[in-house]
């Protein structure tokens, strides 16, 4: 089906919609409108499949891998930024970034990590107001979790949370950073003041940690392969190459997602959980009973299933990376998408873009249920009369096929975490945000407001 919307006029509104922070819901409700979970549009001459259906992307993700690739677009805005890395390569240099990655999230390397997690925490937990004063969580979650991806990509931290701890170059670090996320929201598209902004960042911190790496190459990687411990990124490629701007390149890729995804997830849990006095009980009487009142442990955290149908609910209702694409690298044919109502198979071909939302996906009524917009995530457990939800593709979190996120078990394990660390520390935490979550869509999607609430420290 064809949207009505077509090339310059679709262009205008799509701007128009980000910078109103309602481009996911509009383009939810465009899906209604229509009749149809796929629509075909003319854009500046290209046409463009734009779905919400689940067999799509499964085709799309996995059963046809091979015939689909990251949009040129992509590659030139995000190259200048991230380098060539995990996100921004296909076919064999992808491969050699994500084998690179395995060692770093195996499950004993998962277990070690909790020590990280406790000293890094606990610096935030030293930053959150203990007066009952209003704070807003997203923003120090984004400074924690660039504290500790930096640590564990470089073996080396930032120190945001941490006043006068920062080193000048770390200082640059992180505005360079924070500046080149801004593009998202439409007044920074330009990729020329993105790359001029952000050399200032690569040619200090990070090349200075890299230098250092370097410096003694026998030393990393001996470190990286037989001493036992935490394995750092920085220490590995270290050790497998002397390329400066292959290493930089995946260590920016890696830490984009170390950081922004999981300061969101945080930020959109609590949100919802300061305004559910209910829900938070509930997760605190699990904690009691998995965990007690010492510290984290893997076993516990993998045993508290109300906690994960948390994370489900959040993940689903507001997915950090709610929309992405594909360009067609030959002629393909996909089980849905064609004929008056979307149903019948539809030819995309090469060169073609393919996009598709998962806000809108996550959000069908006929995949959920009636009350698909309400977060609720009891429909995640099991009861007495039936099974809780048991999803396949019409639930992408962390994407899917061979793409899918390896580092997913890493972000729940650490997000899971801070809940239970705050939880223990707080015995109360009220909303200070009336106003309903919105979307500020960013390279992944943040939480327009922040999350502003006021905790009550333990007696």
């Amino acid at each position: 089906m064809t949207d009505r919307i077509l090339g310059i006029d679709f262009l205008w509104a799509n701007r128009k919609i980000i910078r109103e922070h309602s481009a996911l819901e509009t383009t939810r409700k465009r899906f209604i409108e229509l009749g149809t979970n796929t629509v075909q549009l003319a854009v500046l001459g290209q046409r463009v499949i734009v779905t919400s259906e689940p067999d799509i992307l499964k085709t799309v993700l996995a059963l046809e891998f091979k015939s689909f690739c990251l949009p040129d677009g992509r590659k030139k805005i995000m190259v200048p930024f991230l380098g060539e890395g995990i996100f921004t390569t296909d076919g064999i240099a992808w491969q050699h970034s994500r084998d690179m990655l395995r060692p770093i999230f195996v499950r004993s390397q998962l277990v070690e990590d909790l020590e990280m997690f406790e000293r890094r925490v606990n610096h935030l937990i030293e930053a959150i107001p203990k007066d009952h004063s209003t704070v807003d969580l997203q923003t120090l979650f984004f400074r924690f979790t660039l504290d500790l991806a930096t640590e564990f990509l470089f073996g080396e931290s930032t120190n945001c949370l941490l006043p006068g701890r920062e080193s000048e170059s770390s200082a640059k670090f992180v505005e360079a950073f924070n500046y080149c996320q801004s593009f998202g929201d439409g007044d920074g598209m330009n990729p020329l003041s993105i790359l001029l902004r952000f050399r200032a960042f690569k040619k200090d911190f990070v090349d200075e940690l890299i230098k250092k790496a370097l410096s003694n190459r026998q030393m990393a990687a001996e470190k990286s392969t037989t001493e036992p411990g935490r394995v750092t990124f920085l220490s590995q490629l270290a050790a497998e190459t002397t390329d400066r701007v292959k290493i930089r390149s995946e260590l920016l890729n890696l830490l984009l997602a170390g950081r922004d995804t999981t300061a969101a997830l945080m930020a959109n849990v609590f949100f919802e959980l300061s305004r559910r006095p209910e829900m938070q009980s509930r997760v605190r009487r699990e904690i009691d009973t998995c965990i007690g009142a010492g510290l984290p442990t893997f076993e516990g955290i993998k045993s508290m299933k109300y906690l994960r149908a948390v994370f489900n609910e959040s993940l689903r209702t507001h997915p950090i990376v709610p929309e992405n694409s594909r360009q067609a690298v030959q002629d393909t044919v996909l089980p849905l998408g064609g004929g008056e109502d979307g149903k019948s198979p539809a030819l995309i071909k090469k060169g073609q873009l393919l996009a598709w939302s998962s806000y809108s996906m996550h959000r069908r009524g006929d995949l959920y249920g009636e009350d698909a917009a309400e977060f609720r995530p009891e429909r995640w457990l099991d009861d007495a009369n039936e099974k809780g939800l048991r999803v396949g593709w019409e639930y992408l979190p962390f994407n899917g096929g061979p793409r899918i996120c390896i580092g997913q078990q890493f972000a729940l394990l650490e997000s899971s975490y801070v809940v239970i660390r705050i939880l223990q520390s707080f015995s109360h935490i009220e909303s200070r945000d009336a106003e309903p979550w919105r979307e500020k869509l960013m390279l992944t999607c943040i939480s327009l407001g922040g999350c502003k609430v006021a905790l009550t420290p333990n007696a």
